[in-house]
């Protein structure tokens, strides 16, 4: 007799209900048994409550932070709940992850042939045109994307939350995602924090698509102008996260900065003294910025 393995796929959401109703219809239609959602709402403006409550989704359970704390925020809060809830496992994604039918069940055959000796399982990220997301390229290294998806399962050592997998034990050892981020990094610190201590896989056979809104990679460059504020977290987050890589992760920091600085200015958007100045005070605000890693109660 098989002995039960409950998971819980924590989906943050923000004033996406279209793509909310999509992911919703993604997971209720998983080929893996014994599954719950549990939706984390950040405090949406856009009828998200009322639409779920008229879901009447057996197996959803819906929290509403009653404040917007933000993808960080949404996640930390998520993944302590479902973790005290009591569930075996996590699959952590945002509103915007569609995951095909069998990509839980990908996940689950890659913990049985691990024995669970893991920190954690990322899936493969798909557009909604079929090729891959760049934004959700796991890294092999900090620095290194990673090159290809060919193979059973690929050691990485960083990942999105679009779409990760991890036991519930893993959370207690290693604690929860900083909910100080707000948005962006957030993910790849904690990833990265796991991985420092256990090996951890992508899963190619376990696939989604992000139908994200704005596709593309993080860099205040290219994006678009509604966008640019809110990139003062990215550049004051990724100041913890590589930092603590020693003396290349610093390295690494001014280099991308100093790049980013100089694709500002060849840029043929305007604004480009407020937009360094973003990149530049976003990193300085990073050194002075010491959140401390939560841990469950």
């Amino acid at each position: 007799m098989t002995e039960r393995f409950s998971v819980a796929a924590v989906v943050v959401t923000y004033n996406r209900l279209p793509l909310l109703r999509q992911c919703l219809a993604a997971l209720a239609a998983q080929t893996a048994q014994d599954l719950t959602i549990f939706l984390v709402d950040n405090a949406s403006t856009d009828g998200t409550a009322e639409a779920v409550a008229e879901m009447a989704l057996p197996n959803l359970v819906y929290r509403n932070t009653g404040k917007n704390l933000g993808g960080a925020g949404g996640f930390a809060y998520g993944v302590r709940e479902a973790a005290l809830a009591g569930y075996d496992a996590l699959w952590l994604m945002d509103d915007d992850t569609l995951p095909t039918p069998t990509a839980l069940e990908a996940f689950l055959q890659a913990d049985r042939n691990l024995q669970g000796q893991y920190g954690w399982l990322s899936s493969r990220a798909l557009a909604p045109d079929g090729t891959d997301q760049p934004m959700n390229l796991q890294r092999v290294t900090p620095y290194k994307d990673l090159p290809g998806f060919d193979g059973e399962r690929i050691p990485a050592v960083m990942a999105s939350f679009v779409s990760l997998f991890l036991r519930t034990e893993t959370v207690r050892r290693y604690g929860l995602p900083i909910a100080e981020f707000f948005i962006w990094s957030d993910d790849w610190e904690y990833t990265r924090r796991i991985s420092r201590a256990q090996p951890c896989y992508v899963v190619p056979a376990s696939r989604v698509v992000h139908a994200m809104q704005n596709p593309g990679i993080v860099n205040i460059a290219a994006d678009v102008p509604a966008r640019w504020e809110r990139y003062r977290y990215f550049y004051r987050n990724d100041v913890v996260l590589y930092r603590r890589e020693g003396l290349r992760g610093w390295l690494w920091l001014l280099a991308k900065d100093a790049w980013h600085t100089a694709q500002v200015l060849r840029s043929p958007q305007g604004c480009k003294a407020w937009r360094i100045g973003i990149i530049w005070k976003g990193f300085f605000a990073g050194v002075r910025f010491r959140p401390a890693t939560p841990y469950l109660p």
